[in-house]
């Protein structure tokens, strides 16, 4: 397969992969991103490497699993340790193989390197969009949290900006002002666009936010989970976040921001990919649409992402296009990790060799007319605290079973064919002990294969040997 001429590479923050019209969601509008799936591929089993931002990215920069590189929480956690721009990441070998790079949007990789210092030609950052917006005339955006107890992290709408001089869309402008400058080359080039959409607190602009009726969203199929024979930390955390007697209808306007700021996105994204089309550059160009990990948003009655591996949080979209190069209206149904295999994408196309030990599968060859499938039968992810303290979890998901070992609290086992919304945990009963068996050897084998460290003296026989509740 011959390289494209250009690569957008199209990252958003805390995207459900439930949550798009392409991958069933009767309510939310992303008539972008599905029509582009439409001419495309869409991956129905995408899974974050973990569902926390800075690590995820490190990932996506480097193609290492966050052990390997060394990432495990957020930056301003007890845990800070950001990777550091002599490690290895695709960008550099676009650029030694003579691709442009260009980075416009959210980084949240090291507080003090930007993108330049990782291996792409220039960066123009989200947070410039506010010096812009003030010159417009228009008020600052809203603190995050806002100091209102009332909104705090539930959100609130940004009525006191046009939406075309929205945060997305002065993203947008500035990604198709890279395209234009590289187009005047002829040197391949890739853009890199990462929104902080739809992240908490979402502040959609009034267009997008009267497109929703709160009363008219239902609740999510995991909302009733009372939480029973579930590890302590997920009750505890309604507790912390002060949020264990919210109801439905209480919900209902935060779920609907959400949707709201994720239709605004898509529009944001229809117009660079609208841009390549009118440039003459759609055919040649490698399109990728994921997100860094999902987001709770009431689901399970929880608020933002920590101390749980459900789908919610794990299981993010990824769209791929590569007109009259890839197969059009593919569904893809192979486990991808979307921080590792992307990068050995990109890595692929320049040339360049993926560490042996990430067992990173290219997503291209299985676009192909008669490529070749993925033969991965499970899918990983890990998390190791944030915000409320450290912890090691690790998780496995094959077709029907999730295991998640909690290294500090009980186990989970959920059968996702008779339970796909994960409200009963089966890790306690002794009729599920055989398949709980068969994944906690699976998982002691990627934690080999990773060079784990939690896979030590202690764990591998309470695990190999079933001794741990």
């Amino acid at each position: 397969m011959n390289s494209p001429r250009a690569i957008v590479l199209i990252q958003s923050d805390q995207h459900r992969a439930d949550c798009l019209g392409c991958y069933g969601h009767p309510i939310v509008k992303t008539p972008n991103l599905d029509r582009i799936a439409a001419r495309g591929a869409r991956f129905e089993n995408a899974y974050t490497p973990t569902p926390i931002c800075v690590p995820a990215r490190s990932t996506l920069e480097t193609g290492q699993w966050p052990v390997q590189h060394g990432s495990l929480c957020n930056y301003d956690s007890e845990l800070a340790n950001p990777i550091e721009p002599t490690v290895s990441t695709w960008a550099k070998d676009l650029s030694a193989a003579g691709w442009s790079l260009d980075y416009v949007g959210r980084w949240h990789v090291h507080p003090q390197y930007s993108p330049t210092d990782y291996g792409y030609d220039s960066f123009i950052s989200d947070h410039d969009y506010h010096a812009w917006r003030e010159k417009q005339g228009h008020p600052p955006m809203p603190q995050v949290p806002s100091p209102d107890p009332e909104v705090g992290f539930f959100g609130e709408i940004d009525a006191e900006i046009p939406t075309d001089q929205s945060q997305l869309n002065w993203l947008a402008d500035q990604a198709i002002s890279r395209i234009d400058k590289r187009l005047k080359s002829e040197s391949p080039f890739l853009i890199r666009l990462d929104c902080l959409q739809p992240h908490l607190p979402c502040r959609p602009s009034q267009e997008f936010a009267d497109q929703y009726d709160p009363a008219t969203i239902p609740p999510w199929g995991s909302f009733d989970d009372d939480l029973s024979k579930k590890p302590y930390m997920q009750g505890q955390q309604l507790r912390t976040w002060d949020i264990e007697s919210m109801s439905w209808e209480d919900w209902q306007p935060v779920v609907a921001r959400y949707f709201a700021e994720i239709t605004e996105m898509d529009a944001a994204i229809g117009r660079v990919y609208d841009h390549l089309e009118t440039s003459g550059i759609l055919d040649n160009t490698l399109f990728i649409y994921t997100s860094d990990h999902g987001d709770l948003c009431g689901g399970h009655r929880m608020l933002d992402k920590h101390y749980v591996m459900y789908d919610d949080v794990v299981r993010v979209p990824l769209i791929v296009s590569w007109p009259n190069s890839i197969e059009s209206g593919n569904t893809v149904n192979d486990f991808v990790s979307t921080g590792i295999d992307i990068p050995a994408t990109l890595r692929s196309i320049a040339g360049a060799k993926t560490p042996q030990e990430s067992a990173a599968l290219p997503l291209l060859p299985a676009l192909q007319a008669e490529g070749k499938r993925s033969q991965r039968t499970d899918i990983y992810s890990s998390y190791n605290g944030n915000q409320f303290g450290l912890c090691s979890q690790r998780m496995v998901r094959d077709e029907r079973w999730k295991y998640v070992f909690n290294a500090t609290w009980e186990d989970e086992l959920y059968d996702l064919e008779n339970d796909p919304h994960e409200k009963c945990n089966l890790a306690q009963l002794p009729k599920y002990a055989q398949a709980l068996s068969k994944l906690r050897i699976r998982l002691l084998d990627w934690l080999e294969k990773t060079n784990d460290p939690l896979k030590n003296y202690w764990l591998e026989p309470t695990l190999r040997e079933n001794r741990k509740r």
